[in-house]
């Protein structure tokens, strides 16, 4: 008995050393090492001609070729016993509507029986993808020209086909296997809110400002310890890329992911977005830099996979509860109409005619008999493994801030939080960044097609409501 543990122990120890990608420090003994069904799938989903983009609203044409192709791709986690899997989708894409999300939900509950709480379809927000509709609705002052909007229609329903079938593929690829989680850091995003006197002006760089660089890492290992699924969260904008680039990328999210896979061959690598909706990639404006951001991740997720893992107990609990994000001062139908005439001035500016085009439209609703909205359909959802790990996700464009406080107020030393998660609304800004204004918390708002910004109450809204959703043991603090 003992030559047979000396063994075991000694090959353990050579697969450490020359088997890169395997799970070296994991007790396969202990009940946190149980293993569990794991499938994982994906399918290209690059569209098959010229589309618009969403991202910028100075793109003004279809897109013009294919730099790097778009997938999307779906992680499957338990069995069909008790709450049945779950499934974690990752969609490279600037924002799937939660139209779509709740399409592609209603098809796997009546096709495989798996409950809303337990699929999600997370954006990684590459600025170079199609533009699908119900996202930013508002991206465009024009009309949007006929042919264009229905390739983009058609588009979306090739999508929503693609997402089941990846969805279902994994769940069909499920086999026994072993969860286990690092986190390290990347360095390479940079706040982009810069403050004088209180007060953010306009996009930029802020070396000083807020930004979580955290990049944790989950993993799923085959009974021989050999990985084939790898998901990596990092909280920065897909936007390395500019405006002026018009064709389909993936952006650093996209490169990561193809230098991830290409060496741990027979691994399959999702990335999904954190709380990084105030933060850019420095540097960013070249094609090149998405290699190079792309490298940082995929260096730093090979070394987190030669190190020590932490075994996650592989029973998965899902949660989710809908709520409202009030808006502050929706204007009345005369605030309006001094947007307008504002706009029509002959010196107005850009800015001034973008909210007078907003204001006309919101005028339009109000002429139609329908009030302006008040709120905004929200939802929080955590996935948490045992006491090992909770998983908080979010949808929108979150800031920084509620990765930060969540961190403070629950163990930050097991906590993975996750934007852009089923729904991309809005940005979801903090009391902070209301208080300093500019793009996020005011003008984007334009764009999402929302009378006015968030409340200060919204902050306070989602993270009790995330803490509510989390187990007794992950309250607290860590201080980190």
């Amino acid at each position: 008995m003992l030559v047979h543990r000396v063994v075991c122990r000694l090959i353990t120890i050579l697969s450490c050393i020359f088997g890169a990608g395997r799970i070296c420090d994991a007790a396969p003994a202990s009940p946190a090492a149980a293993t569990v069904p794991v499938g994982v799938a994906e399918g290209d989903i690059t569209p098959d001609g010229p589309i618009r983009l969403a991202g910028y609203a100075s793109r003004k044409t279809e897109s013009e070729g294919i730099a790097l192709r778009l997938r999307a791709k779906a992680l499957a986690i338990g069995g069909d016993d008790g709450e049945g899997p779950a499934v974690l989708m990752m969609v490279e894409n600037c924002g799937v509507p939660g139209s779509l999300t709740a399409e592609v939900a209603l098809r796997l509950k009546a096709k495989t029986g798996i409950k809303p709480e337990r699929f999600l379809a997370c954006s990684t927000h590459t600025h170079s993808g199609p533009w699908l509709i119900g996202f930013a609705p508002a991206l465009l002052s024009e009309a949007l020209p006929a042919e264009h909007r229905t390739r983009m229609e058609r588009y979306q329903r090739q999508l929503a086909d693609k997402m089941e079938q990846t969805a279902r593929a994994a769940i069909a690829a499920r086999k026994p296997a072993r969860l286990a989680w690092a986190e390290g850091a990347v360095h390479f995003a940079m706040n982009r809110r810069p403050v004088k006197d209180g007060r953010c002006s306009g996009l930029g760089v802020n070396p000083d400002g807020p930004v979580d660089r955290s990049l944790p890492l989950l993993c799923a290992s085959d009974t021989e310890g050999k990985v084939f699924a790898v998901v990596v969260n990092y909280a920065c904008h897909c936007t390395t890329l500019d405006g002026d680039f018009n064709q389909i990328h993936g952006d650093w999210a996209g490169m990561a992911q193809q230098y991830i896979e290409a060496e741990h061959p027979g691994a399959t690598a999702l990335v999904c977005i954190g709380c990084g909706a105030d933060a850019n990639p420095e540097p960013r404006g070249k094609a090149e830099m998405t290699a190079r951001h792309g490298r940082a991740i995929a260096d730093e997720v090979d070394r987190l996979l030669k190190g020590k893992l932490t075994p996650v107990d592989p029973r998965l609990t899902a949660r989710r509860l809908p709520l409202q994000l009030p808006l502050d001062d929706v204007p009345t139908r005369e605030e309006l109409q001094q947007r307008v005439a504002v706009g029509q001035q002959p010196k107005a500016e850009a800015g001034d005619k973008r909210r007078a085009d907003r204001a006309k439209a919101l005028l339009a609703e109000l002429d139609a008999g329908r009030p302006l909205p008040t709120s905004i359909d929200y939802s929080v959802t955590t996935w948490t493994f045992g006491d090992d790990l909770a998983m908080i996700f979010l949808p929108g464009e979150v800031v920084v801030d509620y990765a930060l406080r969540l961190k403070r107020e629950l163990d930050g030393r097991r906590l993975w939080i996750t934007a852009y998660a089923n729904d991309v609304p809005c940005y979801i800004v903090s009391r902070r960044v209301l208080r300093e204004g500019g793009y996020e918390p005011e003008s984007s708002m334009i764009y999402y097609g929302k009378p006015s910004r968030l409340s200060p109450l919204v902050e306070d809204r989602i993270v009790e409501t995330a803490k509510s959703l989390v187990p007794k043991s992950f309250l607290g603090g860590s201080g980190k």
